[in-house]
């Protein structure tokens, strides 16, 4: 007498393989073509699908997979940068940056700020304040060309007594054609550590406590 296990036995003629069978949610291109051999066998012979059509299936499927490798390539792409912004980052550690801020330390050496001149101005102007908001100094670095604008404070204040080491505000303002305006200002900072994986991206660790984008970053010194 013939057992037949039940189990394990598959109709001949399925094509099944347990041992090579993977399911798949994605569309191969094998797939495709076996789909669209599928169609043609039965289409309706009334109303048979016209070359365009065929065409047109197919530059959808050739648009779909070329997005998708697109989009692989930008995922590696955006990777590779990621780590290399990571290993540029690394390398500030320690070093002073110019970053966007108003702050000036004056530690009883002169104190460095910059601002950016959008335009050319027939005066430039320097406020250096305390901590109270209190001006302690008036500097005015004449007519400047369109770009940064660096400037140093000695310490003194507009009386010539030497200021307290801490840490100033300086405000910056230009003169063109009469009339004054705010500029943005630049502050040096040590970069103390890197913060990686925020979802603001690279962050560098000043020496304030303060954070600042990578990004950010107008110079290097």
């Amino acid at each position: 007498m013939t057992t037949i296990d039940t189990k394990n036995t598959v109709p001949e003629g399925l094509g099944l393989d347990k041992t090579k069978r993977v399911a798949s949610n994605t569309l191969g291109q094998d797939q495709f073509l076996q789909l669209m051999v599928a169609q043609l066998k039965n289409q309706d012979p009334m109303q048979p699908m016209t070359n365009g059509e065929f065409l047109g299936q197919m530059a959808q499927f050739g648009t779909v997979n070329g997005i998708q490798d697109l989009q692989k390539s930008f995922t590696s792409f955006a990777s590779s940068l990621q780590s290399n912004q990571a290993l540029m980052a690394s390398s500030l550690v320690g070093r002073v940056v110019m970053v966007p801020g108003d702050s000036m330390v004056f530690s009883g050496t002169p104190a460095v700020g910059a601002a950016e001149l959008p335009q050319a101005a027939s005066e430039v102007r320097v406020s250096v304040m305390d901590g109270s908001g209190q001006v302690v100094r008036h500097q005015a670095l004449g007519s400047q060309a369109a770009g940064t604008v660096r400037f140093t404070w000695d310490g003194l204040s507009d009386s010539g007594t030497t200021m307290a080491p801490g840490v100033y505000t300086m405000k910056v303002e230009a003169v063109t054609g009469g009339k004054s305006s705010a500029l943005q200002t630049y502050a040096l900072a040590r970069v103390d550590s890197v913060s990686l994986g925020g979802q603001q991206g690279i962050m560098l660790n000043l020496w304030d406590g303060s954070t600042t984008s990578i990004a950010n970053v107008k110079e290097i010194g």
